[in-house]
């Protein structure tokens, strides 16, 4: 049996980082605040493979979002280093989004998590499609 002040060690494409449990909890804390937000994950996906949109073209693909949403999220993600904002100086003003190096390399961590989304027991799995939260 392990003790809790036992580090825990992972070590990413090769680098060697140690954790505690109480910091590897704090980090992905600290990540997951970055995607929280009810329209970041929907920007990103529209973002994944290098696209670069223009902000009227995410608007038309995420339906549902307003247009002050939609610039709070990208405001956000900007700030977090996820996504990149290219404006271009003509008139009308032309405003553009894509991922950082660094928000492009989420896209297989979302993968991961999808696919680990995918092994959830049946009616976890339910509830998950349909948007459930289990009771606290």
């Amino acid at each position: 049996m392990t003790s809790t002040d036992e580090k825990v060690r992972y070590t990413p494409e090769g680098e060697r980082l140690d954790y505690t449990p109480q910091t590897a909890a704090s980090s992905a804390q600290n990540v997951i605040r970055i995607l929280e937000g009810r329209w970041k994950l929907v920007i990103l996906f529209q973002l994944f493979g290098s696209n670069v949109r223009r902000f009227s073209e995410l608007e038309r693909a995420i339906p549902g979002v307003s247009q002050k949403m939609l610039i709070q999220q990208l405001r956000q993600l900007e700030l977090d280093g996820v996504v990149a904002r290219i404006v271009h100086p003509q008139v009308p003003p032309k405003v553009e989004y894509h991922l950082t190096e660094w928000g492009q390399s989420l896209c297989p961590v979302l993968d991961k998590l999808l696919t680990w989304a995918e092994a959830a027991p049946a009616e976890v799995r339910d509830r998950l499609i349909e948007g459930e939260r289990l009771p606290d």
